[in-house]
């Protein structure tokens, strides 16, 4: 495979859509702005056209000046319409490879791989991106990492190679996939999705005669409003759980060597890959619907990758399952984790401040609502049973656990979290006790481990001052004083 290889033509048409679909909203924007205009409309058919023409050609030099290749343990890559550039990626540094298949990738039997590397942090792309090759191109790349990594010759024969050893640890059913879709909060991202895209026409819609025609709606019919939001919560919830669906359809989890291999999607395919080596720690999240049907989501932080909307550091391994199932599936992946902690609840003196830091805001808000918005703000007296009620569940979920090697932290925000991380894998650990603290004997713990070019962790408040000092000297093996 050392001979320079082309992308598949279908990259040209990938490119151009990709391009066109940054523009999308800077041309509806000129649309309108253009055809409400008064003057000559020439010039914005022009951009118009220019927009189209432009990506295209783009999109087609692009792909003619993309080649790559694999030579002496590198994979090469040669792009730039422009000024070219040469990018040599020594298999070494590959951390991973996420393989997906999109919509167009698929009508040709293509897939596209991107390759993560330790140092592929920025906020934008992947170390490097194949949009569309074969996949017998694909499977020779991930054979060849495999064989890198595993410390033989990357280039010996197929015939002299091994049979990678696969085991399926995980497969979601039908009914898992429905109860996941279910039960998931998908509902408040999409409506806040319609309310980001419709506040960018601020300047072309009159959301001032909209707000008072509202007001007056509300004025003469609270019950057709109460039905209107209903309806739109209803659509919400469906498209919501209309994209779980296809987003983890198929989702398995399979062990390859010392690799965790995460299948999934329906209409686009893909596959990403964990060294599990580069895991830093466990995440399982409980959210309110899920907690009380014993039901939770497992997620691995992993250091490395890039950070943009489709590849993150915090992966899903396990999207939906029984609490008590986890240790059993977990085990054969990182047998080194306490998966069965003995967690210390927080000591009952701290519900009193766990009570305040809950309600102290909401009853701001309830004052201010009911002094400047009478009579709608006395509605707003809701909130504070509400949020009683969740500042108690904070209380009740937050604890700790150490044992030689693994510290565990649970907490909740909204939902509820139980963090587990290897003393060897936490960059940061710090114990901090402020005035009111002190004088209660309590202590807030805050631990951090890389995931990605952030971090991740938890943080436990007002647990016993003596169990953070513990936790502090477990961390640091030495007895330091604590200001």
């Amino acid at each position: 495979m050392s001979e320079r290889k082309r992308l598949h033509p279908i990259s040209a048409v990938a490119n151009t859509l990709k391009q066109i679909k940054e523009m999308i909203l800077p041309f509806v924007l000129l649309f309108v702005v253009g055809r409400n205009g008064d003057g000559d409309r020439y010039w914005f058919y022009i951009v118009a056209a220019m927009s189209i023409i432009f990506p295209l050609i783009s999109g087609i030099l692009t792909w003619m000046r993309y080649t790559y290749r694999i030579e002496e343990g590198e994979l090469r890559i040669e792009s730039g319409i422009f000024v070219k550039k040469k990018r040599y990626i020594p298999f070494e540094r590959i951390q991973s490879l996420d393989f997906s298949e999109g919509v167009l990738q698929r009508m040709f039997g293509l897939v596209k791989v991107k390759v993560e590397t330790a140092g592929s942090t920025s906020l934008g792309e992947a170390e490097a991106v194949l949009t569309a090759i074969t996949k017998e191109e694909a499977r020779a790349i991930q054979e060849t990492l495999s064989l890198v990594k595993n410390g033989k010759d990357a280039m010996r024969t197929r015939d002299e190679e091994v049979p990678e050893e696969r085991a399926s640890l995980y497969h979601i059913t039908p009914s898992q996939l429905v109860l996941l879709a279910t039960t998931s909060g998908g509902a408040g991202v999409i409506l806040s999705a319609i309310v980001a895209f419709i506040f960018q026409f601020d300047e072309l819609i009159p959301y001032k005669k909209v707000y008072n025609e509202f007001q007056h709606f509300i004025a003469n019919g609270i019950v057709f409003v109460s039905l209107a939001a209903l309806l739109v919560f209803l659509v919400a919830w469906i498209l919501a759980f209309i994209s779980t669906l296809l987003k983890y359809a198929n989702f398995t989890v399979q062990k390859v060597e010392g690799d965790l291999i995460i299948s999934r999607g329906l209409l686009e395919k893909r596959q990403i890959t964990i060294p599990i080596n580069r895991i830093q720690g466990i995440r399982i999240s409980e959210n309110l619907i899920r907690q009380p049907l014993r039901l939770a989501t497992v997620y691995v932080e992993s250091a490395g990758g890039s950070i943009d909307k489709e590849s993150k550091s915090t992966i899903m391994v396990l999207p939906i399952v029984k609490k008590r199932k986890i240790p059993e599936l977990l085990h054969s992946i990182l047998p080194d984790y306490d998966l069965h902690p003995e967690v210390v609840s927080v000591p009952k003196r701290a519900w009193r401040r766990y009570m305040f830091r809950g309600l102290l805001f909401p009853i701001l808000l309830v004052l201010g609502a009911v002094i400047f918005f009478r009579p709608w703000g006395w509605l707003s007296l809701l909130l504070i049973p509400l949020t009683a009620v969740w500042a108690h569940w904070k209380y009740k979920d937050a604890g700790w656990s150490v044992n030689d090697v693994q510290l565990t932290l649970t907490y909740r925000g909204i939902i509820k979290n139980t963090v587990m991380m290897k003393r060897n894998k936490i960059q940061t650990l710090s114990i901090q006790k402020n005035y009111f603290q002190k004088r209660q004997g309590l202590a807030t713990v805050q631990a951090t481990i890389i995931s990605g070019i952030g971090g991740s962790g938890g943080t436990v408040n007002d647990l016993e001052a003596i169990a953070g000092m513990k936790i502090y000297h477990w961390y640091s093996r030495h007895q330091d004083n604590i200001i």
